[in-house]
């Protein structure tokens, strides 16, 4: 990517952050409903300190850090740059206003571009690939500022809406099939001089037996008939820990479906809406995805599997605050619906590093590496997910117990 077209993503990227909080009001930016999400005003920062920290600090002449303080107030979970404000906390750090935020990213912002116009000398490689790597980081935290402001605004008696426009009904959902793939030897992980994150190499082997994906994802209206059927209370569909967890939080329905006398509605970023049967179910658990599975008589795909049937897929789809019915994808390998652009998909396979993962060297090393441990990989992407932010190698990881990403189901089977 040459250094123009650099300045350019960089300007288009950081100015949709702002756009994603423009809807809000100060009070809605500071507000922190749980330990697992953030602030928005701390999002906008969090993404301004990786590039001041990472590329600012290392690289600009005579560098004086916009606020020192935000070092450790902004800092995530990078133990190599130093202490990190509790995250639990961040809803409670009022100060820095809002408005001084934006203030650093401006500031950021200018000096970043200054640096890349001005970069000539043989680090000019090493702070492109930089600077493109606290891009796709920030819009992964994009796609964090509309998972996080939705569970926000849930917690409100109000519902009010994230959104004022028109919550539109979906055309019917197409009827469940199953696409059979061939037992091989399959090729999994990135190839190519194109952007991706270290969990996604090298490129290797992996034999798949026959098995075969549903042709979508799993709909509202098939998920309510696990939920009538008493899946929740049948303790043969789960794990011993999903069944624990089940019964100790008292669950028996999906994050954000209500039950009114006017039927089952369900908290969206358009507010509180009647439950649309054709859209698929989202903002379920791997321990709720993978009891469905049983439930339905089949089984949650493997990562190898999944990226196996989608490699092919090229449509992934157009931003929106909420999931649709629909998304056809038709290609050699089986004409699969809504790979990417709906609700990303949970998978069998636990994270882990792939045969000859390498740790970056220092605290950009701690990116993904770390956290290989008690987790599971989804794949495909959500209607969150920011465009441009997709490829069918990307490894999306989360505890088994996390609900509040737009995380929905496709069936695997093994023949």
């Amino acid at each position: 990517m040459d250094t123009d077209t650099l300045i350019a993503r960089f300007h288009s990227v950081r100015k949709r952050s702002r756009q994603l909080a423009e809807p809000l009001s100060d009070e809605d930016c500071c507000a922190q409903s749980m330990p697992d999400a953030s602030p928005i005003k701390w999002h906008l920062a969090h993404t301004t300190w990786f590039f001041e920290t990472f590329i600012l600090e290392q690289y600009e002449r005579n560098f004086q850090p916009f606020q020192p303080a935000f070092r450790v107030l902004f800092n995530s979970y990078y133990n190599g740059v130093g202490d990190k404000h509790p995250r639990p906390q961040r809803g409670l750090l009022t100060r820095p206003a809002l408005g001084d935020v934006l203030a650093y990213r401006r500031n950021i912002d200018e000096r970043i571009g200054v640096l890349l116009a001005e970069q000539r000398d043989a680090n000019v490689d090493t702070i492109a690939r930089l600077v493109d790597l606290g891009l796709h980081h920030e819009q992964q935290h994009q796609e964090l500022m509309l998972t996080d402001v939705k569970h926000m605004l849930s917690m409100s008696p109000l519902y009010p809406a994230y959104s004022n426009e028109h919550f539109a009904e979906c055309d019917a959902a197409a009827p469940m099939q199953w696409r059979e793939f061939d037992a091989a030897v399959v090729h999994v992980g990135h190839a190519g001089a194109d952007f991706c994150f270290d969990n996604e190499v090298p490129r290797h082997r992996q034999f798949v037996e026959r098995y075969a994906l549903s042709s979508r994802l799993v709909t509202n209206a098939e998920y309510l008939k696990f939920i009538e059927a008493g899946g929740y209370a049948e303790s043969s569909l789960w794990l011993s820990e999903g069944w624990d967890w089940v019964k100790a939080n008292q669950l028996d329905k999906p994050m954000y479906w209500q039950r009114t006398n006017n039927g089952w509605q369900e908290f969206t970023l358009y507010g509180l809406q009647k439950i649309d049967p054709h859209r698929p179910v989202t903002h379920l658990s791997f321990f709720e995805a993978d009891a469905y599975a049983r439930w339905s008589g089949a089984r949650l795909p493997t990562e190898a599997e999944w990226e196996n049937a989608a490699s092919s897929c090229h449509d992934f789809g157009m931003p929106a605050l909420h999931p649709t019915a629909g998304g056809a994808c038709s290609h050699e390998k089986g004409g699969l619906s809504q790979l990417f652009g709906y609700g990303w998909q949970w998978t069998l396979s636990s994270y882990a590093p792939y045969p000859g993962y390498q740790v970056a060297e220092g605290a950009i090393g701690e990116y993904n590496g770390k956290f290989m441990s008690n987790q599971y990989v989804l794949r495909g992407s959500s209607c969150a997910t920011p465009e441009g932010h997709t490829r069918a190698t990307y490894r999306n990881f989360f505890p088994a117990t996390a609900r509040w990403q737009f995380t929905g189901i496709r069936l695997a089977r093994s023949l």
